[in-house]
């Protein structure tokens, strides 16, 4: 089962707080998607009004092409996965993926058939019997996903599922969420605040700040040409330069560089640690001097001074062979492509 989702003016207020403003966000059929964003960014609260347990101040909710706007959470084609997967402690695992389909009226014969089905299908096949307590955290989460989708929702919604996961397993977790909704191809909505994750799984990555959409689209392009500064910054490690730019370009202390499209004034030009390179390029950024590094085993993050503005620090991610030592001298350069220019404005 799976069903497309609309959001259309969708607004909310706890009290005098304005926690979601106008958003507005298409999600399709069998895609999946992740809300991407800082802590009370709204986020959250978005995916419970999805889910039914919060009713928007304004706005409408479509699942599929009807309006679910006031209707309740337990009405709605939707199920809620959380941090905590709430097992019940004294049932099987068993038990616990079977638990919505006896709610449901479901028969014990078919019901049992779908959590034996479903388990499988998370690898825990053969440990129906025991109880939460005597599974791994990772497992644990496994038996979650397996129980919200034993009662095939429409859209599975899903709050920070790996966030009490350590980094191995949420990476491990990571690729076997992913490979699941494309088995079953169930339309997933996913919150979390890590970008990594988000790029790792999502089909749209929705960037929200301050109860608002920033930008949403495939990950690749929300990475490489963010829509805004706060979604540039937001997406990872990024360097900043203060340009001016007129019908040359964007001016830096760095030199000029390409700002096609972009008005006439004050600005800000980007460049993401891992588009500065060392020697020669298509843009020569002129030569800078490693103040210190760290060895990250992909790579080496070093600070660099350049020569051309001594009271600026930039971020480079060298390669792990390199040289890194304090007070070497480096010539930087980067590839047009790779620059991102805002305006003085810009979100």
């Amino acid at each position: 089962m799976t069903a497309d989702v609309t959001l259309s003016g969708v607004s909310h207020n706890f009290g005098d707080f304005r926690a979601l403003t106008g958003i507005d966000l298409q999600i399709a059929a069998g895609e999946y998607v992740t809300l991407l964003g800082p802590s009370g960014c709204g986020k959250t609260t978005l995916l419970s009004i999805l889910g039914g347990f919060l009713e928007p101040t304004s706005g409408a909710v479509h699942i599929g092409g009807r309006d679910m706007t006031r209707v309740a959470p337990a009405k709605r084609p939707t199920t809620t996965m959380f941090q905590d997967y709430a097992l019940f402690p004294h049932m099987s695992l068993h038990d616990n993926v079977a638990f919505g389909l006896r709610m449901a009226g479901m028969g014990k014969a078919q019901r049992h058939a779908v959590a034996d089905e479903k388990l499988a299908m998370v690898g825990l096949g053969t440990s129906g019997h025991k109880r939460p307590h005597e599974v791994s955290g990772g497992q644990r989460q496994r038996v979650a996903l397996a129980r919200a989708l034993a009662v095939e929702p429409d859209v599975l919604l899903l709050d920070e599922p790996l966030g009490a996961l350590d980094l191995k397993l949420r990476r491990a977790m990571q690729d076997e969420l992913k490979a699941i909704q494309r088995q079953v191809g169930t339309t997933f909505v996913h919150v979390t605040h890590d970008q990594e994750e988000a790029m790792a799984i999502a089909d749209c990555i929705v960037v929200m700040n301050a109860g608002r959409i920033e930008d949403a689209g495939p990950p690749a392009r929300v990475y490489r040409r963010p829509a805004t500064l706060f979604t540039a910054d937001f997406m990872g490690e990024m360097n900043h330069l203060p340009a001016k730019v007129d019908g040359s370009g964007a001016t830096t202390a760095l030199g000029t560089v390409p700002a096609d499209g972009i008005r006439p004034g004050a600005a800000t030009v980007c460049i993401r640690p891992e588009a500065l390179s060392t020697g020669a390029g298509t843009l020569d950024l002129g030569p800078a001097t490693l103040r210190d590094a760290a060895f990250f085993g992909t790579h080496i993050r070093a600070h660099l001074t350049p020569e051309a503005a001594p009271g600026l620090t930039l971020v480079a991610h060298l390669p792990p062979g390199a040289s890194a030592e304090p007070g070497t001298r480096l010539q930087l350069s980067a590839e047009p492509d790779a620059i991102l220019v805002y305006p003085e404005d810009s979100p």
